[in-house]
């Protein structure tokens, strides 16, 4: 499988599809590259170079146990984009993955980015402090971190229910894609998934948003069970110099699963904007 190393010695298993201006995708917690199929094999075909990574401790990556906060994530993204002399390049965040270019963006700068897309994107921050009284409590996430470690394979069947919104009136159950994120969640080192739950939630990617130069488009369901829009999309739009809204009305947290069809028109249209 191919690998880069990072600075810490780690290896990170990522995929390198095609050639042409590369789109970098960036997943969620606690998925993989794989999460981004739908996106890898549409921009393939549009003649882009595609480029995937499984975050360390997840998927096919090292199971190291350090380094999972979101500066050592940035610096194993920038540890890619060297390795793989990336220039010109789009960067595409979901979830977790979102606060991971905001990170990488701020910490490393954008001499080798042209744009950048969040995608239902944990930034500015998820947790509910005295300056961010609209986020979530501590308590939320307490819980996710009690349930991981009492029995993360039931609790990785529960949590796509609410990611997909198939709780919702209406919308279609699809066992294949609950299989499918409860198969790349059991991928990866339950312990890198546990620290994760802390950096996801807790950091504070204020002055990451504000130091991006180049385009960003916020994409965003307005029906996100897992990151609130108001306290994440709404804000961030607020902090970028270059930032454009995208809200999709009933959409859920997994969107680029769910709505492949429109997300990939509009990312589509953004890149060649």
């Amino acid at each position: 499988m191919p690998t880069v190393t990072a600075k810490d010695g780690t290896e990170i298993f990522y995929k390198d599809w095609g050639s042409g201006q590369p789109i970098v995708f960036h997943h969620g917690w606690p998925l993989t590259a794989d999460d981004w199929d739908a996106q890898m094999l549409f921009f393939l075909q549009q003649g882009f170079r595609v480029i995937a990574h499984d975050r360390r401790g997840h998927g096919r990556s090292a199971q190291v146990s350090s380094g999972h906060e979101m500066d050592t994530y940035a610096d194993d993204v920038a540890a890619l984009a060297l390795a793989l002399d990336l220039r010109d390049a789009v960067h595409v965040g979901h979830s977790t993955g979102g606060g991971e270019v905001a990170r990488y963006l701020g910490r490393h700068g954008s001499a080798r980015v042209a744009k950048a897309a969040l995608l239902g994107a944990v930034p500015p921050i998820m947790l509910k402090t005295e300056a961010n009284p609209g986020g979530l409590p501590i308590d939320v996430f307490d819980g996710f971190r009690k349930q991981l470690a009492a029995n993360r394979a039931e609790f990785y069947k529960e949590v796509p229910i609410p990611f997909y919104n198939f709780n919702r009136d209406g919308v279609k159950r699809l066992d294949g894609v609950i299989e499918n994120w409860w198969r790349q969640g059991m991928m990866g080192s339950m312990q890198a998934h546990y620290e994760c739950i802390k950096a996801f939630s807790e950091t504070d990617f204020t002055e990451d948003l504000k130091k991006i130069d180049v385009p960003v488009l916020v994409m965003h369901g307005d029906d996100d069970q897992i990151v609130p829009v108001a306290d994440a999309a709404m804000l961030s739009i607020k902090l970028l110099k270059q930032g454009t809204l995208k809200i999709y009305p009933g959409f859920p947290h997994g969107m680029a699963t769910t709505h492949a069809d429109v997300i990939n028109r509009d990312l589509l249209a953004f890149i060649r904007g």
